[in-house]
């Protein structure tokens, strides 16, 4: 599994208030998963000449489009948007170790 954030997965930024990426991620841990964290980097407003990292490219190819949070799931599943990861992670907690 692995999610796609822009560059942070704080929950709060600074500047912008409050972080659809982090909320995101952090909704996927407390569901008890442990993603692989890809940083995309840019900006979604940015013209898409401007957002050319390997991540949003990855991300591009995944939903047509240039937004993230985007999680990927082991089987190749894309949840893609921040309310859309937290209902995911909601409905889909991890399983518990045995023992």
């Amino acid at each position: 599994m692995r999610i796609y954030v822009c560059w942070d997965t704080r929950t709060v930024h600074p500047l912008l208030g409050e972080h659809p990426c982090g909320i995101a991620y952090e909704a996927v841990r407390e569901a008890g998963w442990d993603p692989e964290v890809v940083k995309a980097y840019g900006w979604v407003k940015l013209p898409r000449a401007l957002n050319m990292t390997p991540g949003r490219k990855q991300v591009r190819e995944l939903t047509g489009g240039d937004e993230v949070p985007v999680l990927v799931l082991d089987d190749g599943e894309v949840v893609a948007g921040s309310a859309e990861i937290v209902a995911w992670a909601k409905a889909n907690p991890a399983a518990a170790p045995a023992g």
